[in-house]
C-alpha cells in the first residue's frame, strides 16, 4: 500500500486502460524509464485518502497520462499514488469497465477531432481504424455528423468497425489505400504513424488536414522534408494526450461521458482481464488480437 505524501493522493484503482505505449515500455523501447515499474497511463477509480480538499475520500477520478508508469508507477495495481494535479474529478453512472475504456482513449479521440476541426458533412479517413483511438475516433466522427472511412489490415474486423459508425471499410495492405472519394478525403486522422504520414499527406486533398495522433508504426520519419512532404496549402497537425492530463482534460472527459452516457459516442470493448491475467492481456495487446479498448478491473471480470 502506497504511503501518502503531500500533493499526491491515494487512488483505490477500479480499472485501468491498457495501451500499446505499455507494451513498448516493458519491451524497454522507453529509454527514461527505470525498472522496477508498475504500468499503466491512465486509470479510474475512488480517493482512498486525500491530501487535496477539493478531492475528498470517495470522489470517482480519472488520471491520464503525466509520467504515470514511467517517472512513478501507474495503474496495473489495486492502489496508486497520484499527483493531485493529475486527478479529474468524474460524476457518472457507467460501469467501471466502460468509464475506464474513456480516459487515455477518448481524450486522444476527442483532441485529434478538435485539432483536426472537421464539420458535419466533411471526409474522413482513419488509418489504424482498428486500434482503440481509431474505434474511439469513429465513434466521435458518426457522432457528429461526419463521413467516414478506416483502414484496417484483417478483414474479419470490418463487422466492428460498421458498427461503431464507420461509412466505408478499406483493407489496408501496406500500400495507399484507396478512398471512396475521388479528390481524397478533407481530413486524415493518422494513427499508424511514422511509416504512412507521407503518404496520408499525398492522400489528402489540397488544402485538408492530417492529424498524426498515434505511433502503430514507431516514433520517427526518417528523412522528412517538410517543404517536399507537405502539399501547398495543406495542413499538417498532431495531438498527445498528455496535453489533457489533469484540469485541462477534466472538461473534455465530462463532455466525452455525457456523450457516452447519452448513446452520441458508442464505446467499444473488446475485453475485460482482471490483474492477476495482465500478462495474458499484454500477450493479447502484442498479437494484434484486439478490436478497440481491452481493460483490466484489478478485482477481476466476474
Amino acid at each position: 500500500m502506497p504511503a501518502i505524501r503531500e500533493g499526491w493522493s491515494l487512488v483505490r484503482v477500479m480499472g485501468a486502460g491498457l495501451n500499446r505505449s505499455e507494451l513498448r515500455t516493458r519491451q524497454g523501447h522507453s529509454p527514461g524509464v527505470r525498472f522496477p515499474r508498475v504500468l499503466g497511463i491512465e486509470c479510474v477509480g475512488v480517493v482512498a485518502a486525500s491530501t487535496d480538499p477539493a478531492l475528498p475520500e470517495g470522489t470517482t477520478v480519472a488520471a491520464v497520462m503525466g509520467e504515470m508508469g514511467r517517472e512513478f508507477d501507474g495503474g496495473y495495481a489495486e492502489y496508486v499514488l497520484l499527483p493531485d494535479a493529475l486527478l479529474m474529478p468524474v460524476t457518472t453512472t457507467l460501469a467501471w469497465e466502460v468509464l475506464a475504456a474513456l480516459p487515455e482513449t477518448y481524450l486522444t479521440a476527442q483532441g485529434a477531432f478538435d485539432a483536426l476541426g472537421i464539420r458535419p458533412g466533411e471526409k474522413l479517413l482513419i488509418r489504424g481504424g482498428t486500434s482503440s483511438v481509431g474505434m474511439a475516433a469513429a465513434s466521435i466522427a458518426h457522432g457528429h455528423g461526419v463521413e467516414i472511412a478506416a483502414t484496417t489490415r484483417r478483414p474479419e474486423k470490418a463487422g466492428a468497425l460498421r458498427a461503431a459508425g464507420v461509412d466505408h471499410v478499406l483493407h489496408d495492405d501496406g500500400g495507399s489505400p484507396i478512398t471512396p472519394w475521388p479528390d481524397g478525403p478533407s481530413h486524415v486522422l493518422d494513427l499508424v504513424g511514422a511509416s504512412t504520414v507521407a503518404d496520408s499527406l499525398r492522400l489528402v486533398r489540397r488544402g485538408g488536414t492530417v492529424c498524426v495522433a498515434g505511433s502503430l508504426s514507431g516514433w520517427l520519419i526518417r528523412d522528412f522534408e517538410p517543404i517536399a512532404m507537405i502539399p501547398s496549402g495543406t495542413r499538417l497537425t498532431a495531438f498527445h494526450s498528455n496535453d489533457a492530463k489533469g484540469s485541462a482534460g477534466a472538461a473534455v472527459l465530462e463532455r466525452v461521458v455525457r456523450n457516452v452516457e447519452t448513446g452520441v459516442y458508442r464505446p467499444n470493448i473488446d475485453r475485460v482481464f482482471g490483474l492477476d491475467d495482465i500478462a495474458a492481456a499484454h500477450r493479447y495487446m502484442e498479437d494484434n488480437r484486439a478490436t478497440g479498448k481491452v481493460v483490466m478491473l484489478p478485482q477481476g471480470t466476474s
